[in-house]
């Protein structure tokens, strides 16, 4: 079953899926609607066309580097001169917009997508597209660049980006951070113990709809310091 696997990496990202007006909120890893949402940017998808083919991949993620979660607070409107925008009152003033968006600082993941044998030809069209995107790529928000490419170099030790194994042993086998001990794992799984609103069904805008999955968290041990002490 091939997996293809890529580089999620930058100085701010941004992966709400519980956002609601002023309150835009972050999950401490990608969702799957954000990696969606970005590999509609690569292929130049529109948000009407449809997303069941990518939506049927198998999403895990490793997460190298945690980040910090950071708070930023916005004001818009309420000045006394200019444009009237702003929350009104009962004596006609205007008051600004507060709003709070949270962001995670200094985050880097590598993020898995499995499919069948029949999914290949899609699996390596998105590598494609993530070296040659056709609008700009950002880490769930667009003022979130990569500080990193996204696709994975073709060639060994990195590379091939499209492993011939399951998404569990691909996130796994994969080079680890130098002196990473443990890390934290996140598997798309119909047994997981927890449920994330993050299935994109329609990204129209005005017609949003989302669909619930299960996934499933471990802490794994390094495997080649597990090795080193045989």
């Amino acid at each position: 079953m091939p997996t293809l696997l890529m580089r999620l990496s930058g100085p701010m990202q941004s992966w709400g899926t519980q956002s609601r007006f002023t309150v835009r909120d972050t999950g401490r890893e990608p969702s799957k609607s954000g990696v969606i949402g970005l590999i509609c940017a690569a292929l130049g998808r529109p948000r009407t066309a449809p997303v069941d083919d990518l939506v049927r991949l198998r999403m895990g993620v490793r997460v190298d580097r945690e980040g910090i979660v950071m708070r930023d607070y916005h004001t818009a409107g309420g000045a006394p001169a200019g444009e009237r925008y702003g929350v009104a009152t009962v004596t006609g003033d205007q008051r600004p917009v507060q709003s709070s968006r949270y962001y995670l600082a200094d985050a880097s993941f590598l993020v898995a997508l499995e499919g069948g044998e029949e999914d290949r030809p899609l699996l390596e069209q998105i590598d494609e597209a993530l070296r040659a995107p056709r609008w700009q790529l950002f880490l769930g928000r667009k003022s979130c660049v990569p500080s990193e490419p996204i696709h994975l170099p073709k060639e060994p030790p990195l590379g091939p980006p499209i492993r011939e194994e399951d998404l569990r042993t691909a996130l796994i086998s994969y080079p680890w951070p130098e002196g990473a001990h443990r890390l934290r794992f996140v598997f798309e799984d119909p047994e997981g113990e927890e449920l994330r609103n993050d299935v994109p069904i329609s990204f129209e805008i005005g017609n949003r709809q989302y669909a619930a999955r299960f996934v499933r968290t471990e802490i794994i041990i390094n495997p080649a310091l597990q090795d080193a002490r045989r």
